[in-house]
């Protein structure tokens, strides 16, 4: 079929044509490029052979994927009420046209039928990897049962897309504008400038609040008005609920029943318990007993110690601030007031020695002494945002970039909250030999830069930037041809985090903080007592930290263990329980974290929250080879590029670990990284 090349998406270009496509643009695209795949689809059927049958699928789904991964990266960071229309309808079809294929018997029979004799272990591992997926997709159920089971992935999808966009309007929908300055004492000059600027663009006098994170996290960890931070808290903590300033009006909480019952549903029809040993089936480990079991021996070691951190909390609070019950919206501000008397570390003034351009620096700079790889700012191709930047990366000596990355660093309306990594092209090797260059999405929510044009990170920013960038060399450093066991497709998802949380640890190193600090008044770098502080001050409140994981790990796998939740009510009930078993934090009876739980519920970590700590166990124990008395840098570096990063899913994420490592993982590693050896 001939590519309409009068439709911006579909293009065969290197990049999306960002600044040509529109909300018309879609569903006629997604359409076009569903009839293509269906036609690739049935090509493969009626063939014979790996590369006639894998290959070509696999290229197919890649090309249907460019397409689709483009929608839904303009849906995630410029989501306009036209473009949401447009996606919410083109993604039915994706959808239904995804489980048809995953339904396709015949296609299934064609796979099934490839001779792998002579095939490398990780083409093998590829077919029994699709062939899995196609099991997980209904292909061996009665005709009846499959057309219900495609109806459910369809919904599904439709839901988890209806969720994330009403988390949204609700972030967006809430603001507070404050126009007495007193109100806004202690909360850092930036934010407050930043503040101004919000009101500024909305016709106000003052200072906006909303609830985007840059700002709930100002005034919640930074105010001194006590009642300024209940009311931040109260209306961040009630989005998308049946609470909170908005009550009600995107309300998750039908969504989310709704959401539990067809997971459940799918599952019995594939023959599971139920939806968590359905998501644990690809993943590490084994079941959801080993899980909890991880679970509630972390929660077993680091309950007493956050009990004991919660206590000093509150005791500092009585005694040096003034408050004598210490609520849940007094605990951000409480720590960072006990962070700068215990250690005399001021994140607000932290922030201030972070400016983005020379942590981009620092970062670049370690990539290339650890892989072999520069990273150069080129003129961009087509954006969606003026913000938005856009590298490529070279290996020594070679002048053609082998890797691409558009970076979208700051929060802003229509634009989702949080941090992510998505794939924009893979890399993928053509019949005549020639490889498209993997494509690769950085997205943050940092604040946005000030009058002079600089912007400047948390040290927390800071280590969320070099976990996303993990992610993002995980797809472009790949040396895998097929996309869909390449960079991280084919990853286990409990392992995929692997490469993203150890990079977070260079964002500790002494080095790299003298490197990339200077002051936003002098240009002076973090001295080395500060430093020594920092890192001091690294497993601050770490057991409370640590706990919150548990907690909403432990919540995930649970509600997607229990077959009887039939309302809203009941979701609340067994968050309220698991908080009783591993918490010592107990919010309000109005909070409402779970409709806000984007992860699990428009995200891809259903029964899969764990996946964090779980790879924390491989990132930990990864990085302390870095420690070692004989440890190369260099040469560790190119190790952990070559049998992890470069490996993708092209064979077990525990193989590629004993590669780097040389044994099985050690447990014992994240203790001592959380303190808790």
């Amino acid at each position: 079929m001939t590519i309409n090349t009068q439709n911006p998406l579909l293009t065969d270009a290197r990049t999306p044509a960002f600044d040509l496509i529109t909300p018309d643009h879609i569903v006629p695209a997604v359409v076009e490029a569903l009839a293509m795949h269906r036609a690739a689809m049935a090509q493969c059927t009626s063939s014979t052979g790996f590369d006639d049958v894998f290959v070509a699928k696999d290229r197919a789904d890649a090309a249907l994927s460019r397409v689709w991964q483009t929608v839904t990266n303009l849906h995630l960071v410029a989501n306009t009420p036209p473009l949401r229309s447009a996606h919410a309808e083109a993604q039915a079809l994706v959808s239904a046209h995804w489980a048809e294929v995953g339904q396709n018997g015949d296609l299934y029979a064609a796979l099934k039928a490839i001779p792998l004799g002579d095939r490398t272990p990780a083409e093998r591992r590829a077919v029994a990897l699709t062939l899995e997926g196609f099991d997980h997709a209904g292909v061996g159920l009665a005709e009846g049962e499959r057309a219900r089971f495609a109806a459910i992935t369809v919904e599904r999808s439709a839901l988890s897309s209806a969720f994330a966009d009403a988390v949204m309007d609700a972030t967006e929908s809430w603001t507070l504008t404050i126009d007495d300055p007193a109100r806004l004492v202690g909360v850092p000059e930036a934010d407050r400038a930043a503040m101004a600027r919000t009101a500024e663009a909305a016709g106000r006098q003052g200072w906006t609040i909303d609830l985007h994170f840059p700002s709930v996290r100002a005034i919640t960890a930074f105010a001194q008005d006590r009642d300024l931070r209940r009311t931040v808290y109260e209306a961040y903590a009630t989005r998308a609920s049946d609470c909170g300033p908005d009550a009600g009006k995107f309300d998750n909480g039908d969504r989310i029943v709704r959401l539990l019952a067809l997971r459940q549903e799918a599952a019995e029809m594939l023959g599971f318990a139920d939806a968590a040993a359905l998501s644990l089936a690809p993943k590490m480990a084994r079941d959801a007993v080993e899980v909890e079991a991880f679970l509630l021996d972390l929660a077993r070691r680091g309950k007493p110690l956050a009990q004991a951190e919660l206590d000093d909390l509150a005791h500092h609070a009585r005694e040096a601030l003034g408050i004598e019950t210490l609520e849940p919206w007094d605990i951000a501000y409480v720590t960072e007031k006990l962070r700068e008397a215990r250690h005399a570390i001021d994140e607000s003034e932290i922030k201030r020695y972070l400016p983005l351009g020379r942590a981009l620096d620092g970062l670049f700079g370690l990539i290339t002494e650890l892989y072999g790889v520069d990273v150069r700012a080129v003129a961009a191709p087509a954006v969606w945002h003026p913000d938005v930047r856009y590298y490529e990366l070279f290996r020594a000596g070679e002048k053609v970039a082998f890797a691409s990355l558009f970076c979208d660093f700051f929060a802003r309306d229509a634009k989702r909250g949080g941090a992510w990594m998505d794939v924009c092209r893979p890399r993928l090797r053509r019949d005549d030999g020639a490889i498209d260059a993997p494509i690769a999405y950085l997205v943050c929510n940092t604040s946005a830069p000030d009058d002079t044009g600089e912007a400047y990170l948390s040290h927390g920013d800071l280590q969320t930037l070099f976990h996303e960038m993990g992610h993002c060399l995980h797809h472009m450093l790949t040396e895998v041809d097929l996309p869909s066991i390449g960079g991280i497709g084919g990853v286990e998802w409990d392992a995929v985090e692997l490469p993203s949380q150890f990079m977070e640890n260079f964002a500790w190193e002494p080095a790299m903080l003298r490197r990339i600090s200077a002051h936003a008044d002098t240009g002076a770098p973090l001295d080395d007592a500060t430093i020594d502080r920092m890192i001091g001050a690294r497993q601050f409140m770490g057991a409370m930290a640590l706990l919150r994981q548990v907690e909403f790990s432990l919540f995930d796998l649970r509600l997607h263990r229990d077959r009887g939740i039939a309302d809203i009510a009941a979701v609340q009930s067994l968050l309220d329980a698991v908080r009783a078993d591993v918490a010592v934090i107990h919010p309000p009876e109005w909070h409402r974290f779970a409709h806000a739980f984007g992860h699990i519920f428009s995200g891809g970590y259903a029964a899969g929250y764990y996946s964090y700590l779980w790879a924390e166990r491989l990132s930990a124990d990864a990085f302390e080879a870095f420690g070692e008395a004989d440890a190369e840098r260099a040469l560790l570096g190119a190790r952990f590029r070559d049998t992890i990063l470069a490996q993708g899913g092209s064979r077990p994420a525990n193989d590629n670990f004993i590669a780097f490592r040389g044994r099985e993982p050690d447990t014992a590693a994240l203790l001592r990284a959380r303190g808790l050896a």
